[in-house]
């Protein structure tokens, strides 16, 4: 079953990010990552593979900081070969010169896999800035923050965890679904001495009216970053905390589920690992790419004791017909997630 920021949402976003095709197995040893090794300001950058799949083509794209290079300019395609830890130099496409943070992801043309990571667009070794979680092992001192307050078409009050010190924070809301990624900035906030802090933001003109709207908050150094979103009406909004926020006592890690067989336009099996206990989950369906969100609900599903379980859940009639379809597990409580997508095809 996904994330400085990085909330659960964002670690568990991201893990979810490079979990292998569905019909594969969510092995750690099988996760293909890969880091930053060196850059030529505006020229090109160097990156260094781990654990990549055999002889794939991937798709090379680069684009704005924050976008995860999905929907970015293509600056090559290249072939995987003997798998396992590859070296390839990319040229900066002319689009992105001068922008200080770039992103960059490697799409397989098959198969499934990708990933992603981002840059400092100077001349230095880069080694030091791999995609938050991607290339480490996930840290429990990730910064998040939460909702707090919310007065409708006006303003939003949030509360942050673990959030570094002394580090400017562009402030960013959207519609809902964006993670506020592109969206109306509205404020840079200083963490000052980091840790707990109390900030409230205007919300934007283009924004009032709607039922939901996100969040988000980009460090301008350092990496962090963190999303979530909020009910647009007046009231306390403490129920809707940043992913991984209210974690369950005792419980250590992270969700994931991977697809362990589908019946074309009629059910999709999924093997889930390290399920919280006891909680409930929506199963949404919904079309390749959206990660599921505001997907169909076909089903409420509860833990139990947890860990590893399989389930089987029918496809809605409303993505049949569909070749690839993105399914997503969201906790009414807690705020873990998890999501994946399945080819609509017999298998196996």
């Amino acid at each position: 079953m996904r994330r400085m920021i990085i909330p659960l949402a964002l670690i568990i976003v991201m893990l979810a990010a490079f979990l292998p095709a569905p019909v594969h197995s969510a092995q750690a040893a099988t996760i293909p990552t890969f880091s930053i090794v060196s850059v030529v300001t505006d020229t090109s950058v160097t990156i260094k593979t781990a654990n990549f799949p055999k002889n794939i083509d991937f798709k090379v794209t680069m684009g704005k900081f924050g976008t995860m290079g999905v929907g970015g300019t293509e600056v090559a395609t290249s072939n995987s070969g003997d798998g396992g830890a590859l070296s390839f130099t990319y040229n900066i496409p002319d689009g992105l010169k001068g922008l200080d943070i770039i992103a960059i992801r490697l799409q397989a043309t098959s198969g499934g896999y990708y990933a992603y990571n981002w840059f400092w667009n100077n001349t230095a070794p880069a080694a030091s800035t791999p995609a938050p979680g991607a290339t480490q092992p996930p840290s429990t001192n990730y910064p998040v923050f939460s909702i707090v307050n919310v007065e409708k078409d006006a303003k939003v009050t949030i509360k942050t965890a673990n959030f570094p010190k002394n580090v400017d924070f562009k402030v960013r809301m959207g519609k809902y679904g964006t993670k506020g990624i592109g969206g109306v900035e509205v404020a840079t906030s200083n963490s000052g001495e980091g840790g707990a802090l109390s900030f409230t933001y205007d919300i934007p003109e283009s924004l009032k009216g709607l039922d939901r709207i996100a969040i988000r908050m980009d460090a301008t150094s350092g990496g962090y970053y963190a999303f979530n979103w909020f009910w647009n009406n007046t009231a306390s909004a403490a129920s809707t905390p940043a992913p991984g926020a209210t974690p369950i006592p005792g419980y250590v890690g992270y969700p994931t589920f991977v697809i362990t067989a589908v019946a074309k336009d009629s059910t999709v099996t999924i093997k889930t690992n390290n399920l919280p206990k006891g909680v409930d989950f929506k199963v949404l369906m919904g079309k390749y790419g959206t990660q599921g969100i505001a997907g169909t609900e076909v089903a409420v599903t509860n833990s139990g004791d947890g860990g590893s379980q399989t389930f089987t859940y029918n496809i809605p009639d409303g993505l049949k017909g569909l070749d690839r379809i993105a399914i997503r597990l969201q906790a009414t409580s807690g705020g873990y997630y998890a999501f994946n997508w399945f080819w609509n095809n017999d298998h196996p």
